[in-house]
């Protein structure tokens, strides 16, 4: 996935003179090819995330479009408050780029687990969330952010996951995609984990429906809304604590679209999530997916 983000982002910039990446320190073997391009338009910022996340704010109200990129937690929560007064209270366009989210970084223990992203990004106004599943959908998303006013995160695998769309796909913010359309349960996911939601239907329950959420906030409402009158049973998966995440966010939408009797009943929801603590050992990021109960 970051390969297809940053080729993605050298052919949005080679029509855009506005996008501006600003790195910790790293990402070196993937990032060369724009700093090669563009070097007036690449800054390391070293290991200090907080300034990073200044200097790209500060860049935005100057006009740049501005993606910041390191990994794990070090873009989100290291540098929280910058993201929260600077980035998002001001609504500059400045887009988070996490790489490595849930357990990708696993070997590297608790210190590189993103597990708590998507909750502490989506309560935050202005803000959109994302979290593509495969290359396509980081191609499809790096090319909405950098066309979109405004703050933004992404959170990546780390390298290697496989295409899951048989094709390119295009997106708006916001939008749900269906891998498959069935019959019975609903399954959905967001980010990398989705290949296992496939598999896992493949082989166990093949009439099944599947659908993509490569936007955490905003949610697709109507494609909610739609799949709620078609599948009563649920099951969601996400690489990311229990609490304020994926799973999380859709029941509170469903909850909110009864509310308002736009659909008539709550589908039944199955949440499988990581639970309410640590895993502190590290470990491949498939081992601790099962050590976290991620599993169908």
């Amino acid at each position: 996935m970051r390969t297809a983000f940053i080729n993605q982002l050298i052919v949005e910039a080679r029509q855009n003179k506005n996008i501006f990446l600003v790195v910790g320190d790293l990402g070196f073997s993937v990032v060369e090819p724009f700093t090669d391009e563009f070097p007036d338009r690449f800054l390391n910022a070293g290991v200090a995330e907080q300034n990073m996340t200044g200097i790209a704010a500060g860049l935005a109200m100057e006009g740049y479009n501005v993606f910041t990129y390191s990994i794990g937690n070090f873009p989100t929560m290291r540098a929280y408050e910058q993201i929260r007064y600077d980035v998002c209270y001001h609504n500059l366009s400045v887009k988070i780029v996490s790489v490595g989210g849930g357990y990708a970084y696993g070997p590297l223990g608790t210190s590189h687990h993103a597990t708590e992203d998507f909750g502490i990004m989506r309560v935050l106004p202005n803000m959109i969330v994302t979290a593509p599943s495969d290359p396509h959908e980081a191609k499809a998303i790096t090319t909405l952010l950098c066309n979109h006013k405004g703050p933004g995160y992404i959170r990546l695998g780390k390298a290697g996951e496989p295409n899951l769309h048989q094709r390119e796909v295009g997106l708006h913010i916001g939008q749900a995609l269906y891998i498959k359309e069935g019959s019975g349960n609903l399954y959905i996911a967001t980010g990398s984990i989705l290949k296992d939601v496939i598999a896992h239907v493949t082989a166990n329950d093949p009439t099944a429906g599947i659908a993509s959420f490569p936007f955490i906030k905003p949610l697709d409402t109507h494609f909610i809304a739609d799949a709620a009158k078609k599948y009563t049973n649920w099951i969601s998966l996400e690489e990311h604590q229990s609490s304020c995440g994926f799973g999380s966010a859709v029941l509170e939408c469903l909850n909110d679209l009864c509310n308002n009797q736009t659909i008539p009943n709550m589908p039944k929801i199955k949440r499988v999530a990581i639970p309410d603590k640590f895993i502190g050992y590290a470990g491949t990021q498939e081992f601790l997916r099962k050590e976290a109960g991620l599993i169908l």
